[in-house]
């Protein structure tokens, strides 16, 4: 898959993808990541890609035209019809489907909004999707799009040394779209307090129990509103009621 990403500061995304796990899905070629500044099609001296919004007010406003030019660069890079992605708090909220979804298409341009947003002629005749992290404001999309590409990376092929890893996620279908479990690791005792003593146990029927329990209390304390989506699915079954009060 192809994510081209129209950014001011494509070097924020060195590091991501020269560093830790994930860098493996963009060495491998599994997930081709391309950059285009929108200030190499800006005109002028100063090569401006901003100007002041109409009626007034703070800020400045990304301008149409740059970015069109540069939209059209890339399409015909492409040749493809890839949605164009904006970040934006008007955006649905990005989740563990959604980024399933990304995780097995063609790929996408990413576009990364800066200042006070981007001129609305451009987002009415060009943007397909809008997608937001949350109910918050961030600097720019670089953020929203290093997030995207996190997550849609590391659910590739090979990506993390154990397969079977990223099953095990928070909001994955295998836990039934639940918050996952406590995990623990040596020593077995650690500032006077112990591991908890099933997992010692060796009895994988019983932890699987255990941990079964926990995502559900976890769930039920951190974020009810998924374990009440669980149950109007009817993803909960008989054994699974009650852990939640314990």
């Amino acid at each position: 898959m192809r994510f081209d990403i129209v950014t001011l500061f494509p070097e924020l995304f060195t590091p991501f993808l020269t560093l830790g796990v994930t860098r493996r899905a963009f060495d491998s070629g599994l997930v081709d990541v391309h950059f285009t500044n929108p200030r190499a099609f800006a005109s002028g001296n100063y090569r401006r890609v901003d100007d002041r919004p109409f009626g007034g007010g703070p800020g400045m406003v990304m301008m149409a035209e740059p970015l069109s030019q540069a939209l059209a660069h890339i399409r015909s890079e492409r040749n493809d019809t890839a949605p164009l992605v904006l970040f934006s708090p008007i955006g649905a909220r990005l989740d563990h489907a959604a980024v399933q979804g990304w995780a097995t298409s063609a790929g996408a341009i990413l576009l990364c909004g800066r200042y006070e947003g981007i001129d609305q002629r451009f987002i009415d005749r060009h943007v397909d999707v809008q997608i937001s992290l949350g109910d918050f404001v961030v600097s720019g999309g670089e953020v929203a799009a290093l997030a995207l590409l996190d997550a849609v990376a590391r659910l590739q092929p090979g990506v993390l040394a154990d397969a079977d890893s990223h099953h095990f996620d928070s909001f994955n279908p295998a836990l039934d779209g639940l918050l996952d479990c406590p995990h623990y690791t040596r020593p077995e005792e650690w500032s006077g307090v112990k591991v908890p003593a099933v997992l010692l146990s060796g009895n994988h029927a019983q932890i699987a129990r255990w941990r079964r329990s926990q995502s559900i209390r976890t769930t039920a304390e951190c974020r009810p509103d998924v374990l009440e989506q669980a149950r109007d699915a009817g993803r909960l079954g008989a054994q699974d009621e009650g852990w939640d009060s314990k």
